[in-house]
């Protein structure tokens, strides 16, 4: 028998496995209209799908990290993980930019699904069920407030020294990332996983389900990335062409391909790129495959293999 802390290493790795692969198959699937993916660049100069792979590569274990401080605290209530997560997100960061020569490939990400794995791994710990909603609250109970705090004296801040993101806010009133893991991943649980886990149970493969799932969070999504490149306008632009193409049973059918693909040459040549939904699809991926492959909070446990001297 495995013992008990051999156990939970094997559950807070499994969590880590699988915001990597979450990473990976976001960058993986193609066609992604204006983002970078096996075929093109998108909208981007300054990166390519190797430039992801390395960064998500070195980001590997920072993910097993988030995981362990939830497990580490989980005597503690839910709501305290954000300055443990948030001091790990700077050092992941680092290593983000260390391994893409300052190239910003996946800060959203970290973020994110950083959240998320912190609270599986509390989750798991207390032997709660990994859940889209379990985990997707627990992470609304971390963030409340924090977007308040984010933008509580930005009016007062010079335009000059304002981040995109605080000028968004101010023009806009758009919360991006953080106000999407306050609201407890709402755009997610709300338009993303119905798409995807409709698509992957219909036997599509996860290549497909994905591109589908990022035509429904393009068309819903309040995506930064967008805003913070142009304005209102080529955001409603680009909500709206997404909405047509997902009309045509995207690749589900030929027509919907060569729509997607199309769109795809469309942003490229606008300069859109959806970054903030990419993020988004990376976090519907990690919590369906959580779902599919924890049972009841716990994962699936296997003898130690001793097949060939490995034990």
């Amino acid at each position: 028998m495995v013992q008990e802390g051999k156990v939970e290493d094997m559950q807070i790795s499994a969590i880590g496995d699988l915001a990597h692969e979450a990473m990976l198959c976001e960058v993986s699937a193609t066609p992604k209209p204006g983002l970078v993916d096996r075929a093109t660049n998108g909208a981007h100069r300054d990166m390519d799908f190797f430039t992801f792979l390395s960064s998500a590569t070195a980001l590997r274990r920072s993910f097993d990290e988030f995981a362990r401080i939830g497990a580490d605290h989980a005597a503690e209530a839910a709501a305290s993980l954000l300055p443990y997560l948030q001091a790990a997100g700077i050092v992941a960061e680092r290593r983000m930019f260390a391994a893409t020569n300052g190239i910003n490939t996946h800060k959203g990400m970290i973020f994110s699904l950083g959240l998320l794995a912190g609270a599986a791994g509390w989750a798991m710990k207390r032997g709660e069920a990994l859940t889209t909603d379990h985990l997707c609250i627990l992470v609304a109970e971390m963030c409340e407030g924090l977007t308040a705090a984010a933008y509580a004296h930005v009016e007062e801040k010079p335009a000059e020294e304002r981040t995109k993101g605080e000028a968004m806010f101010l023009r806009y009133g758009v919360t991006g990332v953080r106000g999407e893991a306050e609201s407890g991943f709402a755009t997610v649980r709300l338009f993303a996983m119905p798409v995807y886990r409709r698509r992957r149970e219909e036997g599509f493969c996860v290549n497909d389900a994905l591109c589908d799932t990022l035509l429904a969070l393009i068309g819903s999504n309040m995506d930064t990335n967008i805003l913070g490149r142009h304005d209102m306008a080529a955001l409603r632009y680009a909500q709206q062409a997404a909405r047509n193409v997902a009309m045509l049973d995207g690749m589900h059918t030929e027509a919907g391909c060569r729509a997607i693909r199309a769109l795809d040459e469309d942003f490229t040549k606008r300069w859109i790129s959806p970054g903030g939904s990419a993020d988004l699809l990376a976090v519907t991926h990690f919590l369906y495959e959580l779902e599919r492959r924890f049972e009841q909070g716990r994962l699936h446990q296997a003898e130690p293999v001793t097949a060939n001297g490995f034990a």
